[in-house]
């Protein structure tokens, strides 16, 4: 009688259910330690996964250095938004924002600034956890925040298509751009819808519906429009470069004329957020990451290209 043939062992459920999040997982947010040696990046199932940068970058690193360290479930739904301070990675998912504590003593700081889909801005205590202030002026969701270094201001862009800056100290809206108004940066086939904004000094620069483009703050005045025809997701100053991410799987490096420098492919076919770590404690950690729709977080360790990713 023939011997028969035993059947082949399937994957556990766990293995089988882990994979499947990964094929499935989109990355919305990253943020570096106080230290730089570490980047935690929030998934759309609420999970925060923290890598270790420095054992990734080492000469000795091997896959398993690609992986993180440890993963928490932080959120019923997708993880949105995260920051650091000096004491905490905050992160902001559905109707809910959490503290979690980097380091046991460290300086801490005041206050945080968050908006979401009650149109609304909104300070909170750290210490109490007691929001203490709404800024009332959006129509609609509010996307992005950038605060600007040099002054008690921040800046906010919705989906109405408004970029508003706010005087913290006064909590009073004190100059509104309506970016879709302006002929050369309106593209009504993409809506009015402002997805991204970063500030430096006097400058800002904003895209999403409209086109991305470069803005005089004082002026109200747009400079440069970048000639991209995709929205844009993410976008950051770097040195004398500003750095875009959105539809599709690149990096596009921008001079401030406009012209467009580079365009640096990475592993997920859409990028959701860029993250620059520039921390002065660990300059053998600086890089810049890249995430969206897919379960690796891309490290650049120059501008030019990809040198690795991590991977939930």
């Amino acid at each position: 009688m023939d011997r028969a043939v035993p059947p082949a062992v399937p994957l556990g459920q766990m293995e089988v259910f882990q994979a499947l999040q990964r094929l499935h997982m989109t990355i919305f947010s990253q943020s570096v330690s106080p230290c730089g040696k570490f980047l935690a990046a929030g998934n759309n199932y609420g999970q925060i996964a923290i890598f270790s940068l420095s054992a990734a970058l080492s000469s000795e690193a091997k896959e398993e250095s690609k992986k993180p360290i440890v993963t928490f479930q932080a959120h019923d739904g997708p993880v949105y938004s995260m920051v650091s301070t000096d004491r905490h990675l905050l992160s902001a998912g559905d109707g809910e924002v959490k503290a979690w504590l980097w380091a046991e003593i460290l300086k801490k700081e005041n206050s945080l600034i968050l908006a979401g889909g009650d149109c609304q801005l909104h300070t909170m205590d750290l210490e109490t956890g007691a929001f203490t202030r709404a800024l009332r002026g959006h129509t609609d969701y509010i996307h992005c925040l950038a605060l600007r270094e040099r002054s008690p201001e921040v800046l906010s862009g919705g989906e109405d298509g408004a970029v508003r800056l706010w005087d913290l100290r006064t909590a009073r809206e004190v100059q509104t751009i309506e970016v879709y108004k302006h002929e050369e940066c309106s593209r009504p086939h993409n809506g009015r819808w402002i997805g991204c904004l970063a500030t430096d000094s006097d400058w800002m620069v904003c895209g999403g519906g409209p086109a991305l483009t470069l803005w005089h703050l004082r002026s109200s005045t747009p400079t440069t429009i970048f000639p991209m025809r995709a929205p844009q997701k993410h976008v950051t100053f770097y040195q004398d470069l500003i750095l875009s991410a959105g539809q599709g799987r690149c990096v596009n490096q921008w001079q401030l004329s406009g012209e467009l420098k580079a365009q640096v492919p990475g592993s997920s076919p859409g990028l959701l957020s860029l993250s620059l770590n520039q921390q002065p404690a660990a300059p053998e950690c600086k890089v810049l990451t890249a995430a969206g729709n897919s379960c690796r977080v891309d490290v650049f360790t120059n501008l030019g290209y990809r040198a690795f990713s991590l991977s939930f």
